[in-house]
């Protein structure tokens, strides 16, 4: 092996000395062997320390194997050799369209972000040769300069920081570091099948580049560097989109500047600001027909998978990818509301009665209660100070109100009477009063709102 690529604790010490404020160190631990190394790594690691961080291994059990209960219970015996802690975690992986590999990678992300705290660092034990699996792949499937940078050596990961400190060592490194040191761990048998890409990859088409191009690895890396690099310069350079929000908190980027902007920088402007958001790349020939339709003055919708692109009026908006709900539904009698409840409604938010205290609100009598229901058409509303009664559609869309908000907006009844459309307008009736009464109410929303942190 090349003195090169030999794996010392001495290789990761400057790296790790600077992670040594953490108030945790969470490693991601599968019992395979790049994890059991790190896990040896970072513990000998923490003895040496005056005041080390707290280590704790995590292990996410997916259910997908005949032996994941046999690997559970490795790692378990590792840790306890290790004296070091071990929080495991059960999932069940939904494909929902995914492959499994996704689909498994997802929930084991998903299990690990929740048990994050602040002050932790967040550590995986990919190596040399993922990145360069990683690089071929995306090369493969037409990524751009973003995607051809591989694995960052860290990245934001849920509320704290994700690193990889075994970035620049191959595997091979990683298996002579743990027969030097006696290290036991677990084989995967789906890592053979190569009928997985990555696999086929690992198995078929990277030792034969090895054969050619002994320095394979270390080239891809540096390559991935050198994008790297220059995606930030290039980031710098973009114009920042000008940052919108609907009156319901959706967030957006303004129209206008985009569209001033050539189609190669507006797709660039476009994919940083997914990027800066953590979400996942649309697919280049959809968002190109979404940009052209922008242009000519359409109002498209991108569906991005796990969310979606929308215009409306001067903005693009990102919105999730709504589920039927009830407001498909007419006024349902059985769905009450009476003060000191809350309802909580999917993909709508929570809904509630206040004390309407000097303001308006509506008169209830001891044990009575709304009714809530959803716009069908017709629905019509006078609002409070205004004359003459309106089309719920037209005063919706006088407030500008977004069109994915228009079907979700509760609309209150009292005895088969418009009342309230939610928070927005009490409609004038016989039981809308100024207010001053103990008995007097006004609707409070808390909207479901989409936003960069879900």
């Amino acid at each position: 092996m090349n003195t090169a690529d030999a794996l010392e604790l001495s290789s990761l010490a400057p790296a790790l000395k600077v992670l040594e404020p953490a108030r945790r160190w969470l490693l991601a631990f599968s019992g395979g062997l790049d994890s059991t190394v790190l896990l040896h790594l970072l513990n000998r690691y923490c003895l040496s320390c005056p005041q080390p961080p707290e280590l704790v291994a995590v292990h996410v059990n997916h259910g997908l194997q005949a032996q994941a209960q046999a690997w559970e219970l490795h790692c378990r015996q590792v840790c306890a050799g290790l004296e070091v802690p071990l929080v495991v975690r059960r999932v069940e992986v939904a494909c929902a369209g995914k492959g499994v590999e996704a689909a498994a990678r997802d929930a084991r992300y998903h299990a690990l972000a929740e048990l994050l705290e602040p002050g932790d660092a967040v550590f995986f034990a990919h190596h040399q040769d993922d990145q360069l699996e990683t690089i071929l792949l995306r090369l493969l499937r037409g990524a751009g300069l973003r995607g051809l940078q591989g694995m960052p050596s860290r990245r934001p990961f849920g509320s704290q920081v994700l690193h990889r400190p075994l970035l620049a060592f191959p595997r091979h490194a990683l298996a002579e570091y743990a027969r030097r040191h006696r290290l036991a761990w677990v084989e995967d048998p789906s890592n053979t099948d190569i009928s997985h890409d990555r696999n086929f990859l690992r198995h078929e088409i990277v030792p034969l580049l090895e054969q050619r191009w002994p320095a394979v690895r270390e080239t891809a890396t540096r390559s991935a560097r050198q994008l790297a690099a220059s995606a930030n310069v290039l980031q710098q350079l973009l114009p920042a989109p000008v940052a919108v929000t609907s009156i319901f908190g959706d967030p957006g980027m303004a129209l206008p500047d985009l569209l001033d902007m050539p189609l190669d920088m507006r797709v660039l402007v476009l994919r940083d600001w997914l990027a800066g958001q953590h979400l996942p790349m649309p697919a280049q020939a959809p968002m190109l027909e979404f940009l052209r339709q922008l242009a000519a003055g359409g109002s498209p919708v991108l569906d991005c998978g796990g969310y979606r692109l929308q215009r409306f009026g001067d903005g693009v908006y990102r919105l999730p990818v709504m589920e039927p709900g009830p407001w498909n539904h007419s006024l349902d009698p059985a769905v009450r509301l009476a003060p000191g409840d809350v309802l909580s409604l999917p993909g709508v938010g929570e809904l509630s009665l206040q004390a309407a205290g000097s303001g308006p609100g509506i008169l209830l009598e001891p044990g009575e209660h709304l009714t809530l229901g959803w716009r069908r058409g017709g629905e019509r509303c006078r609002p409070l100070g205004r004359n003459g009664s309106q089309r719920l559609k037209k005063l919706l869309q006088e407030a500008a109100v977004p069109p994915w908000w228009r079907d979700r907006v509760p609309l209150l009844y009292l005895a088969g009477e418009l009342v309230a459309v939610a928070d927005l307008w009490f409609c004038v009736s016989s039981r809308v009063v100024p207010g001053g009464d103990e008995e007097v109410w006004r609707p409070d929303w808390i909207r479901n709102t989409y936003t960069a942190a879900d």
